[in-house]
């Protein structure tokens, strides 16, 4: 590609992103407050830097994949922040999970500088993220889009585009909404199931090929049958997303009674010990709290 592409956050996801960016020829450079996450991806051959007035400069793409808005405005708005040192030019590709009048805000003070914004949401995890495979909701004008193409090929090879700059954080929002709920609830009647003596093996082959099925089902419970929880997305990410998702609405009057419960379900779930653990985990939580002996708390 040829690119020089930094990186803005190169957790779990932003550090994924970077290998597929490096293994698809561009330059690439990742920034990130965290020593370990730089250490992380410097061991992978990729420089990277918690300096980000090191990271931007000469960077002709900015990917920026980071935990929630407030952390979005510090790190790019803020005196001395990102677009300080972001060249003339530059494209910033915002693929965070934050609402929407964050992005419209960054947008504008991009404009400001002179500097180009995308919108850019995407459905699924660091294994898709490493090998260039995510689903990207895409929003901006048509002419930065083009621009951008050869980066955004490499992160993902589908992309959907929604519109202006803030639509696309909202389609991000209303399918993490689904996402929760469906595996909140398909957690929950998976163990009635068990509880009720079906080999849980038996369970999932029989479901995995029903109507109750879920793109969801079908990716995240073969790991919970082998006891794997660790995070492809976090137990705390899924509950934020599904409160930035009441903020919104409740900005615009618009009811969510199911989410509010969803919400609380996640919360619950993160004071049981399941904060740092995959969102399947919810399924170890409700068969802990079944009737044969009590909750236990999950091994850390």
């Amino acid at each position: 590609m040829g690119t020089r592409v930094a990186v803005v956050g190169t957790g779990l996801m932003g550090g994924a992103m970077a290998q597929s960016l490096a293994a698809s020829g561009a330059d690439v450079i990742g920034y990130d407050v965290s020593e370990d996450s730089v250490a992380r991806l410097a061991a992978l051959g990729i420089p990277a830097t918690t300096d980000m007035a090191q990271a931007l400069p000469g960077a002709q793409v900015i990917v920026s994949s980071l935990p929630n808005s407030q952390i979005v405005r510090a790190a790019w708005m803020a005196d001395g922040a990102g677009l300080d040192h972001a060249d003339p030019g530059a494209i910033v590709i915002e693929m965070s999970s934050i609402d929407p009048q964050t992005m419209k805000d960054l947008d504008a003070a991009c404009q400001v500088r002179g500097v180009e914004a995308l919108d850019v949401p995407v459905s699924g995890g660091p294994g898709e993220a490493a090998t260039g495979n995510l689903v990207l909701m895409i929003g901006g004008e048509d002419a930065v889009i083009a621009k951008a193409r050869p980066v955004l090929d490499a992160l993902g090879a589908t992309h959907l585009f929604t519109g202006a700059v803030g639509t696309a954080k909202v389609v991000k929002i209303v399918n993490n909404v689904m996402t929760m709920g469906n595996v909140l609830v398909a957690s929950e009647a998976f163990a009635l199931g068990t509880a009720a003596g079906v080999d849980p093996e038996r369970l999932y082959d029989a479901l995995s090929q029903s109507g109750g099925r879920s793109h969801h089902f079908t990716k995240r419970f073969p790991n919970a049958l082998q006891q794997n929880y660790d995070p492809g997305f976090r137990m705390a990410l899924g509950e934020k997303d599904v409160a930035l998702a009441i903020d919104v609405a409740r900005d615009l009057g618009q009811p969510m009674p199911a989410a509010s419960l969803i919400r609380e379900m996640y919360m619950m779930a993160m004071g049981l010990g399941y904060r740092d653990k995959d969102i399947v985990a919810l399924l170890d939580m409700y068969q802990r709290l079944g009737a044969e002996g009590g909750f236990t708390p999950p091994e850390t």
